[in-house]
């Protein structure tokens, strides 16, 4: 499957700290606004997209200049944590009124605590939510280093088991009432955690849709940064996520007469080849050392010209 192929919907950027994610993720979305409209999100708390296109974005959707059909969105998953505690508070106090013997001092003390985890598994709902909405041809997330962005994908396992935790509660209180009264009606609890369920299963299904969702690793010619890049790309099959390029970023391909850079080139030469023995089956992006800083719209595009190499949409 091609990149600009319609169907793919979900183009997800990781590797190691320091490789040029946000730049692939910046040039990527810029070549695919060409035919698309597409929306690039960063998940990363430390975000670098405003730098990359040179330009202010911030935890909201803006366009980017000069472009019809670019957006880019800072998502602050802390935010989006608090915003839905905020919205469904009297939802959650609900369950835990009923399903706990505590009392509304208690509860109140418990809900203000942050979840380990949660402010991300909301910053994943966030995507799947703005990609439900229909209103963007391409999504592209430029994610935090390795770790961070393997905790992202795991999140509807953790959300699952905190909608499986507020259920068992509530499921005992439904027992007392259908033992007392007879029947039992939902609520607004009850309405809360089927939505979170759904939202799960979304966020589930979009990931391990192989003709929806695609993770690009990305990589640079040093040792560490392919041993990470190798554990990634093993997890992520793990998952069931779809991994079908890889980007070798940051090569000398080109060296001068200068004994250190030609030093480096027959060096990352052998990482190249390295990196087409470890993954034989993945497609292999090359993309040379750039010169100078890739920042702004101009240098962005001509950075994405070496992801389509000849064939640019």
């Amino acid at each position: 499957m091609q990149l600009v192929d319609p169907a793919l919907k979900l183009i997800i950027i990781g590797g190691k700290g320091g490789v040029g994610k946000t730049t692939v993720a910046a040039a990527l979305a810029l070549a695919l606004a060409k035919q698309f409209k597409t929306i690039v999100v960063s998940t990363d708390p430390a975000h670098s997209l405003a730098d990359s296109f040179a330009q202010p974005i911030g935890d909201c959707i803006v366009p980017i200049h000069g472009t019809p059909r670019c957006y880019a969105y800072e998502l602050d998953a802390e935010r989006a944590f608090k915003s839905f505690m905020t919205q469904h508070m009297q939802e959650l106090q609900l369950i835990m009124d009923t399903g706990t013997y505590f009392d509304q001092e208690d509860i109140d003390m418990l809900l203000q605590l942050t979840l380990p985890g949660m402010d991300e598994v909301m910053g994943l709902k966030a995507i799947t939510d703005l990609i439900a909405q229909g209103e963007y041809d391409k999504y592209i997330i430029d994610t935090a280093p390795t770790g961070h962005a393997l905790r992202l994908l795991a999140m509807p396992d953790l959300l699952d088991s905190w909608v499986k935790t507020f259920a068992k509660l509530r499921w005992k209180y439904r027992t007392v009432v259908s033992t007392f009264r007879g029947e039992y009606s939902p609520d607004a609890g009850d309405d809360l955690l089927l939505s979170l369920k759904k939202a799960v299963k979304r966020i589930e299904a979009l990931l391990k849709n192989a003709q929806q969702c695609e993770f690009i690793p990305v990589t640079i010619p040093a040792e560490m940064a392919i041993a990470e890049t190798e554990r990634l790309v093993t997890s992520l099959r793990q998952y069931g996520i779809a991994v079908r390029r890889l980007i070798l970023n940051q090569v000398i391909l080109n060296p001068s007469n200068d004994a250190l850079l030609r030093a480096k080139h027959e060096e990352h030469r052998l990482f190249w080849r390295r990196v087409q023995e470890k993954f034989p089956d993945l497609e292999l992006i090359t993309i040379g050392l750039q010169p100078t800083e890739v920042r702004g719209r101009e240098k962005l595009e001509h950075f994405s010209q070496f992801i389509f190499p000849a064939s640019a949409p």
